[in-house]
Parts: C-alpha cells; sequence; structure tokens
C-alpha cells in the first residue's frame, strides 16, 4: 500500500446540499407558485446529458456555469416560464455557488488538511468552488478537477491531472465522493477510494447509504473519515 499523500473530493452531493440549496434559491427568485425542489431535480437532471456533449467531443469543452445556464434555460422552457427575465436567470444560476456545506464538512476538511493535502476534484469550475469554499470555510491546498482537466468526470484525465497536480502517483490519492459511480471512475484510474454516505443527497431517505463498488474505506461524514485516516 503506497503512502496516502492527498485527497480528492467530490463537492455536489458531497460536501455541500446541492438539491436544499437550488431549491432556497428557486423558491426566492421564483416564488412560492414554483414547486422548488422538484425545479432543483429537474435542474440537476440535466446535468450529466450536458456534460456528456462536452465528453462526447460533440461540444467543446466549456465551464460547468455555462452548461448550468444552458441547462436552466432548458427547464424553464419546459415549465412555460419564459417570462422569467435576464436579471433574474442570471441570479438563479449563480444558485450553485451558494451552496451549503453538510455539518460534517468543515470540521472534518480542517482535521483531513492536518495530515493530507486536499483538493476538490469536481465538475464545477474554480470561481464556483472558491465561492462555496469561501462560503463555508472549507481551506484547499488547490482547486482541481475539470476546468484544469479540460473535461468532465468520469474520464480519466480529470481524476489523474489532480494527482499529477501534487506530484502524486494516482495510488497515493484518495477519491472522496458519495457517489459510486464516481469512485468506480477513481479506482479505474489508479486512485484510491473513501465513500461518503449521504442519505438525504437526492431528498430525505433518497442519497447513497452505502458504496456499491468496493472501496478502501467507507465513512458516514468526513470526521468519520478523518478518524479512520488516523487524521
Amino acid at each position: 500500500m503506497q503512502k496516502i499523500k492527498a485527497l480528492v473530493f467530490d463537492v455536489f452531493g458531497t460536501l455541500v446540499d446541492w438539491r436544499g440549496g437550488v431549491a432556497r434559491e428557486v423558491a426566492r427568485l421564483l416564488g412560492p407558485e414554483v414547486d422548488a425542489p422538484a425545479f432543483a431535480d429537474a435542474w440537476r437532471a440535466q446535468y450529466q446529458p450536458a456534460m456528456e456533449e462536452v465528453r462526447s467531443g460533440r461540444l467543446p469543452f466549456c465551464k460547468l456555469d455555462v452548461l448550468h445556464r444552458h441547462n436552466l434555460d432548458r427547464v424553464l422552457q419546459a415549465l412555460g416560464r419564459d417570462d422569467v427575465d435576464e436579471a433574474v436567470r442570471t441570479e438563479l444560476n449563480i444558485a450553485w455557488h451558494r451552496l451549503d456545506a453538510w455539518p460534517d464538512v468543515a470540521p472534518g476538511l480542517a482535521r483531513l488538511r492536518e495530515r493530507f493535502l486536499v483538493a476538490p476534484c469536481s465538475n464545477g469550475n474554480i470561481s464556483l468552488m472558491a465561492d462555496l469554499a469561501r462560503r463555508n470555510g472549507l481551506h484547499w491546498d488547490a482547486i482541481l478537477g475539470a476546468e484544469l482537466a479540460r473535461d468532465y468526470k468520469p474520464q480519466p484525465v480529470v481524476y489523474r491531472s489532480s494527482a499529477e497536480a501534487f506530484d502524486a502517483a494516482p495510488g497515493e490519492v484518495v477519491m472522496v465522493a458519495a457517489h459510486s459511480s464516481d469512485l468506480a471512475a477513481a479506482a479505474a484510474a489508479g486512485l484510491r477510494t473513501a465513500f461518503i454516505a449521504r442519505p438525504d443527497e437526492h431528498g430525505p431517505g433518497r442519497g447513497e447509504v452505502r458504496a456499491s463498488v468496493p472501496v478502501d474505506w467507507s465513512a458516514p461524514g468526513l470526521t468519520a473519515l478523518a478518524d479512520a485516516l488516523g487524521a
């Protein structure tokens, strides 16, 4: 077993509550006549199809903020809300920059950073990651992921470029995520893996509670992961 040098983290769902935060902003900006949680789900449902356009080469790489805006426009059109003006659309698109972390994240990450290099390995762009870090008091050693790799997870280059950024071999880096598919792709790229349970990510009781793929560690939160890694 190689020595662990760094931990890299999925962010949406693993570290921050995307559904609750987006629904809060939808309710604030679009009003009570909109089913805010359902809107958040519909917006998120466009996430993977939009990134697949980039992964397949049909669309040149662009930041997630750009894809989120295209997806927002599609959802509004599908709901018959073409009346939503540009100012509101722009403000709503930044909802993803104003998400709240799960309660264990800031203390757990602080402990892990005492022993390991830490960075997001997210599909989110750098400015988005910086805003979430500042909002939630998260301290990173770098911001890695899709914008650095110029591609989207689960492409192997996203994971491997994160290891390379820290001058680490893939086996010296642990990918931390609440999604089995993310961890399976990271493992295939040579990284070690840690599963974090987020049972309420998609609504109460609708998130993953255990990994469906082999992982090196599994924990109910980041403080428990810090315990397991001796941090």
